[in-house]
């Protein structure tokens, strides 16, 4: 099922297309890897299976004969034409042409609205991808938010490190805390930049994120009161909390002459809470 880099420019030369930078495009051409991220996804044939940036359709092959519904999202036009003609005869194939994000921060309302869906028919919702170097981020933030059950994606391996790492290293951030407050994080393997193609220029990682969900419907306020924490991360936290507006709360368990990096992510919690409470 999997493309070797050939079929992948024969494909693309037949669409008219070529990688765009601007999207994040790096197709993967390590047929084992294709097969690894279907794997860790753990695909039943009741989900929902959301792929975001899927390319010339190499994964959704693996996706589609899981017999699971798959929700294909793609922005580029070239490749949306080409993922419809080769998939459009699918029963469980259903294309999204489009951007992923509605903005910075909120996803696009027809996957909103499809997950919704899938919520109401108690589907379970499974992201598999090889996700856009460039809205990585605030897109698996945003599908945690939104209720997707389980998450398993390439990425950057420098953005795969951010999500797991603790307080007082530089890569630490909203980023860390969100993800740890919303999901259980598994780094299954790194992969080599030989793995996509074009070449990027660092390795990328395969990342499992299961839905373990400590916010709710706090979720997205407390995502913008980290942000404008964050802002001012150099900082005490004393400060950063003035700065954002907040009077820092009686808390005997946070030093608030802390910078914002030391705190880890059960303390941020606790301390949104506190305020949330005055």
């Amino acid at each position: 099922m999997s493309q070797t880099k050939h079929q992948i420019q024969e494909l693309l030369a037949e669409a008219d297309a070529a990688p765009r930078r601007q999207f994040g495009q790096n197709f993967m051409i390590d047929q084992n890897l294709v097969r690894l991220v279907a794997e860790a996804a753990q695909i039943q044939p009741h989900d929902l299976v959301i792929e975001i940036g899927p390319g010339t359709g190499t994964l959704t092959e693996e996706l589609l004969a899981t017999g699971a519904s798959v929700l294909a999202v793609e922005i580029d036009n070239a490749l949306a034409k080409l993922l419809q003609s080769r998939f459009a005869e699918r029963k469980n194939f259903a294309l999204l042409h489009g951007d992923a994000l509605a903005g910075k921060h909120a996803l696009n309302p027809e996957i909103l609205a499809a997950i919704r869906a899938a919520k109401a028919g108690r589907k379970t919702i499974r992201l598999a991808a090889n996700l856009p170097f460039n809205i990585a981020s605030p897109l698996v933030i945003e599908l945690l938010i939104a209720g997707v059950d389980l998450l398993a994606f390439t990425v950057q391996k420098e953005v795969a490190d951010r999500f797991r790492s603790a307080p007082n290293s530089k890569e630490y951030g909203v980023l860390s805390i969100m993800t740890q407050l919303l999901s259980r994080v598994e780094i299954l393997r790194t992969l080599p930049r030989q793995a996509f193609w074009p070449m990027p220029k660092i390795d990328s990682a395969l990342v499992r994120l299961t839905r373990e969900d400590r916010l709710g419907t706090r979720a997205g306020e407390f995502g913008r009161f980290l942000r404008k924490i964050f802002s001012a991360r150099r900082k005490t936290l004393k400060k950063a909390l003035e700065l954002a507006g907040s009077a820092p709360p009686d808390l005997p368990s946070i030093d608030f002459r802390s910078r914002p990096e030391e705190l880890s992510p059960l303390q941020f919690e606790e301390l949104f809470g506190q305020i949330q409470s005055q």
